[in-house]
């Protein structure tokens, strides 16, 4: 296989992609390879293997060597390599899937008792607590409009920004996923919301901060201008889904909301959801969100009992409303999402990845900075946790 590393780096995803649609995160490097690729008949998954391989005895240890090595586990299981769902994780992210013991979910679902008290089941409970806060859909952009460009504000004045970036916001139906954002180079981000899911208030303002800022718009928009501009690291233009990068890229999104709710901008950013005629109460919240944390690791267990231990998805569903608290209708999404070819592997990067991320960045906003601009592997991130564990 001729061409530089970086090239054929490039060309392996984009070889990858046309098996699996949303393998290939984005894309904004050199544009004749991807014609080329999408010009071509698909390479079958074991040439793939081959390739990966070739590629992994001459690049040495590093950022890009990981990125390979998830790549080579994926084209390995699109080509029907004998593998257990928690190899197949552990191979794309470098984090093993663990299974939770449902002890920690009981403790989580005690505290939630005292949070939300009152009459019938605890999931329930829950679930009409956040009906009383939803975002009332024809109030749904406007308000994630005012959110995105509040903490765009609070980003660029404590972390920095590229000059020129931006964001577009579109409401969409009909997708696995509650929200997702398209980075399309140039510094400029797409930004789509699942129209079809209520949205209590605590979850939008989560959300527009996870997909923008300082979540996944401002990391990928700083590295394009500091890394792929800056220095012609042209790896960096393709976004991969079964690779560390995305466990990384995760973590960076799932904690950014942290930062801004639980610090000075959080009444702020709560007074545009009140302007939504939405009434709630942040603190209180964010207490309630604290509490069911553990409970994420739940969609975790799921995966594993779905793709591991055989269970039905009726069966996951189940399991889902009892320990992970989620109403029917969130339930089922998350098992279409546990069963999308795309992402059955990919829920490991939420909560393993916040996990990994606070425990690097220990509340210092320079090595949050750090996430956003640099190539930060996730051994580093493990070697954090230990180190704190």
């Amino acid at each position: 296989m001729s061409g530089s590393v970086t090239e054929r780096y490039l060309l392996l995803g984009l070889r990858l992609g046309r098996h699996v649609d949303g393998i290939v995160d984005a894309y904004y490097g050199p544009p004749e390879l991807a014609e080329a690729v999408a010009s071509a008949e698909p390479v079958e998954p074991r040439l793939l293997v081959d390739d990966a391989e070739a590629l992994l005895h001459e690049v040495p240890d590093g950022w890009l060597r990981d990125q390979i090595a998830g790549l080579r586990t994926y084209a390995g299981a699109l080509a029907g390599d004998a593998a257990t769902y928690s190899d197949e994780v552990e191979g794309c992210y470098g984090v093993r899937p663990p299974f939770t013991g449902e002890e920690v979910f009981a403790a989580a679902h005690a505290e939630l008792e005292q949070l939300l008290p009152g009459e019938g089941a605890l999931a329930d409970r829950h679930e009409r607590w956040k009906q009383e806060t939803r975002v009332p859909a024809d109030r749904l952009e406007p308000t994630l409009a005012g959110v995105i460009e509040a903490a765009r504000t609070w980003t660029r004045d404590a972390v920095g920004l590229p000059e020129g970036e931006g964001v577009s916001l579109e409401i969409v139906h009909d997708e696995p996923w509650m929200a997702f954002c398209e980075y399309r180079g140039g510094l400029q981000s797409h930004i789509s919301v699942n129209g079809d899911l209520p949205i209590a208030a605590v979850e939008l303002l989560r959300l527009a901060i996870h997909e923008t800022y300082p979540g996944h718009h401002a990391e990928s928009c700083s590295k394009d201008q500091l890394l792929v501009r800056g220095r012609g690291w042209l790896e960096e233009t393709i976004l991969l889904v079964p690779t560390p990068q995305s466990l990384v890229s995760e973590g960076i999104a799932s904690l950014a909301p942290e930062l801004l709710l639980e610090g000075e901008a959080g009444p702020a950013l709560a007074a545009i959801v009140h302007d939504a005629g939405v009434d709630f109460d942040l603190p209180h919240a964010l207490a309630v969100e604290r509490a069911l944390a553990p409970c994420e690791w739940a969609v975790v267990n799921a995966a594993v009992l779905l793709h591991e231990r055989g269970e039905t998805a009726t069966d996951v569903q189940a399991y889902l409303r009892r320990w992970g608290l989620l109403s029917p209708e969130l339930a089922a999404h998350a098992v279409r999402f546990l069963e999308e070819p795309s992402s059955r592997t990919y829920i490991l990067t939420y909560p393993a990845g916040l996990a990994l991320c606070r425990a690097f960045v220990a509340g210092d906003p320079g090595r949050f900075r750090r996430l956003l601009t640099e190539r930060v592997r996730v051994g580093e991130l493990l070697a954090a946790a230990d180190a704190r564990s």
